[in-house]
């Protein structure tokens, strides 16, 4: 994927409502039931958001997300209007050649304070807190897994949103109920997993295990609804399933080669980050570069 590599986004016209970790949100003039969201190549681990940026990775990040919308719609709606810049409302057009391909116009909604995670193989902070005591997050798991086993069926273990800098936190089913209400909780769950369940099948045939994932979903009216971005490296743990070998960490096309770089470091995961050597970028891009060529074809 070719383009101008950009890290951060200034639209005069506009009025940037969010600036994530990633992603640029903006509201747009005459048009209050919609959002422009826009996939920088930003990259952020242990929530620090890097200096340097993964060339490319916004518009990865933003096909991938339609390639999943598409597979996934008939199990729930999302908040997609159209990703074509051509269609976007005349405000946008001045900033067209940066919102090309890795841009969407979206519905609005009224996000969830919770973070929807399943979660299919034991790994990350659940393998962790499994090593500590196999009651994680109010699961009792059978005793004796290894690191990166796959679980009987999918989990899906909610999380509290942090704020930019922080960190989120695990919550119990439970929890989640006393905040969202029972009902909605049932309900989220059940999309959640449905999501995650039809996705990690597909991603199987294309030599791809999708260890656990995050969806986000918001409310429009009273109707849940799939948003942000779906299923990415990002917000997605990819293994090789030609390399999957349990008992150890996997091999993986997120941002793991980062993680396990920034580790070998003398930094203590807080603000500023360090620089990026260039072979770092360059490896760290072509491992999104091919999830997406493996997941999508193209």
């Amino acid at each position: 994927m070719t383009g101008m590599t950009v890290t951060t986004t200034n639209f005069a016209d506009l009025t940037l409502v969010h600036r994530g970790k990633v992603r640029d949100m903006y509201a747009l003039p005459g048009h209050d039931d919609k959002l422009l969201m826009v996939a920088t190549d930003r990259i952020s681990a242990y929530d620090v958001v890097m200096d340097d940026a993964i060339p490319g990775k916004g518009a990865i990040l933003t096909q991938l997300s339609l390639f999943w919308f598409d597979l996934l719609g008939d199990i729930v709606e999302n908040h997609l209007i159209t990703a074509n810049v051509e269609e976007y409302p005349m405000s946008c057009q001045p900033y067209a050649d940066q919102l090309r391909g890795r841009s969407m116009l979206v519905k609005k909604t009224r996000p969830l304070s919770i973070e929807c995670i399943v979660r299919g193989y034991l790994s990350g902070s659940f393998w962790s807190a499994y090593t500590k005591d196999t009651n994680v997050c109010g699961f009792s798991l059978p005793a004796g897994m290894q690191e990166s086993d796959k679980f009987p069926q999918p989990l899906f273990t909610p999380s509290t949103k942090a704020e930019l800098g922080t960190h989120d936190e695990n919550i119990s089913v439970q929890d989640m109920e006393r905040i969202v209400g029972a009902g909605l909780a049932h309900e989220i769950a059940r999309i959640s997993i449905s999501l995650y369940q039809r996705a990690a099948d597909y991603a199987l045939t294309k030599g791809i295990i999708i260890a656990d994932t995050k969806f986000e979903l918001g409310l429009l009216g009273d109707k849940l609804i799939l948003i942000d971005e779906v299923l990415t490296p990002d917000s997605s743990r990819f293994w090789p399933l030609d390399r999957y070998s349990p008992g150890e960490g996997q091999p993986s096309y997120d941002k793991q080669y980062l993680r396990d770089y920034l580790s070998s470091l003398d930094w203590d995961k807080s603000p500023p980050p360090p620089p990026l050597p260039a072979e770092i970028v360059a490896k760290t891009r072509s491992r999104y570069q091919e999830a997406l060529d493996r997941l999508t074809g193209k």
